[in-house]
């Protein structure tokens, strides 16, 4: 499979295909690859052509009413509103599923030791498993676009981005690659079943990460670590914050902290049949677009 990211590969399924979180990072990559290949396709969130709202189960039918195929975007919280709503969409006759999971949610002690294995995620995912019809699950690790259009973009413009990630590192993953495959899976035969592990191609530390935003802006943020106590005290003084909530958040960075996100992942390239996108090209395209001012 060495085109199944381009407009001109084949496609078993012509929809119509829902993409839920249809404006969001991921979701909004798919919604216009799928477009440019002419498939039929539901940018569903609360604000896109799709009304869609996971908190409001009375919204799910309508959207789903004639799909073929589904990409899910979960909601992060337990219990996971993805269970009853494969249920309903097998029910409605959706035939293809494809799940936006997350790296590490089947590895104890990935987020630290309060986290249980699995969560939200892993309750999505039990859920495809036995939903009777075609699915795939993706499991992208951090996202290369946090840095242009995510949590770390104000650091970055700033010119100082303050993070409890010491000298961890992460193979950051481009969600461009992460739509890539998830149109494969939509549309195209032979990923049904198949658990996609999704990385960058090279680790990067955060120091790493803004040289190379720095190469192609000449623009340079400083990288200044902090400990976690330091970390989540000041988004709860700074960004209003609740305990739980900066909680979350400093765990959610654990998996760089440790590098458990640097080992690189076959998934794209089992996907797609080429290597994923190096973060230096990111950043340049990042840059063309003027991510950073």
């Amino acid at each position: 499979m060495t085109q199944t990211d381009a407009t001109t590969a084949a496609t078993s399924v012509q929809g119509p295909v829902l993409v839920t979180g249809g404006t969001g990072k991921t979701g909004r990559r798919v919604v216009a690859r799928l477009r440019e290949r002419g498939v039929e396709t539901r940018a569903a969130s609360r604000s896109g052509d799709t009304p869609f709202d996971w908190a409001d189960p009375t919204t799910w039918g309508p959207a789903l009413e004639g799909a073929t195929a589904v990409y899910i975007v979960p909601l992060d919280t337990s219990p996971s509103p993805t269970v009853p709503f494969v249920e309903q969409a097998v029910a409605s006759g959706v035939r293809r599923l494809v799940l936006l999971s997350a790296r590490g949610v089947d590895v104890p002690g990935y987020f630290g030791p309060g986290h249980d294995v699995g969560g939200p995620h892993g309750e999505g995912e039990r859920a495809l498993r036995g939903s009777g019809v075609d699915w795939t699950i993706l499991r992208p690790g951090w996202f290369a676009q946090n840095f242009s259009e995510g949590v770390f973009l104000d650091g970055v413009r700033d010119g100082e981005l303050a993070l409890p990630t010491g000298d961890g590192k992460a193979a950051f993953i481009d969600a461009d690659d992460i739509a890539a495959v998830a149109v494969a899976a939509l549309t195209e035969d032979g990923h049904a079943g198949e658990e996609y592990g999704l990385s960058g191609p090279r680790a990067l530390g955060i120091a790493d990460v803004l040289d190379e935003i720095a190469k192609a802006t000449g623009k340079r943020a400083a990288y200044v670590p902090l400990d976690s106590s330091a970390f989540r005290a000041g988004l709860v003084a700074d960004q209003g914050f609740t305990d739980e909530e900066a909680g979350l958040w400093t765990d959610a960075l654990i998996p760089i902290t440790t590098s458990r996100e640097a080992p690189v992942l076959d998934g794209v390239r089992r996907a797609l049949g080429r290597e994923p996108r190096d973060f230096a090209d990111f950043v340049r395209d990042a840059a063309e677009r003027g991510a950073w001012g």
